[in-house]
């Protein structure tokens, strides 16, 4: 049993903002996987799927960003998953758009929903699948709030519509085969011309 947990805000007030990149991409998996999300028992909304054997949760939490890992551990716990079989998908606006980095493990790299998924979980060692979602320019620490609670421009919007079917295809590989072997495929950014 594998859990993928996608990172964002509730609302319609957040729903096409940077920070909600790891909803976006669940709601498309899930679409494309002809899947439906419900209330779960607890703070998230969850669907179920099978591929090739493999069993899997896609949830979102709706405990607000910075309060995800509660979400995550109650899940986890509930349904005695380890954190060995989780993928978090999240934004990171340090990586330009287009970029994929997963990871097996590592620090929170100043992300609060990573940090809380950290804390709740009582480890670093989770994979982890970071979605860029940044500009060309560097932006300041100061910066970076407002810049993650923006939507997207028109522009980014089309890019996102020939993106979603990198990072679905990413998670389907993380879904059924080894993660070293996602990683090889899909740590790269997209955007980029071969």
């Amino acid at each position: 049993m594998k859990l993928i947990t996608g990172l964002g805000n509730p609302g319609r007030n957040y729903e096409l903002t940077r920070h909600n990149i790891g909803f976006i991409v669940l709601d498309y998996v899930a679409y494309k996987l002809n899947l439906k999300f419900t209330p779960g028992k607890g703070q998230w909304y969850e669907t179920y799927g099978n591929i090739e054997d493999t069993e899997f949760y896609l949830i979102k939490p709706t405990t607000y960003m910075n309060n995800s890992g509660i979400a995550v551990e109650e899940f986890l716990t509930n349904n005695e998953i380890s954190p060995n079989n989780l993928l978090v998908v999240y934004d990171d606006f340090q990586l330009p758009l287009g970029t994929i980095r997963l990871r097996t493990k590592g620090s929170d790299g100043g992300h609060n929903g990573i940090s809380s998924v950290i804390y709740h979980l009582n480890t670093m060692d989770f994979p982890r699948m970071r979605i860029g979602i940044g500009k060309d320019e560097t932006i300041i620490k100061d910066e970076y709030i407002d810049f993650v609670l923006t939507q997207f421009d028109k522009d980014e919007k089309e890019k996102i519509k020939t993106l979603l079917p990198n990072y679905y295809n990413c998670i389907l590989s993380y879904i059924n085969e080894d993660i070293m072997e996602t990683m090889n495929k899909f740590n790269r950014n997209f955007l980029i011309e071969e």
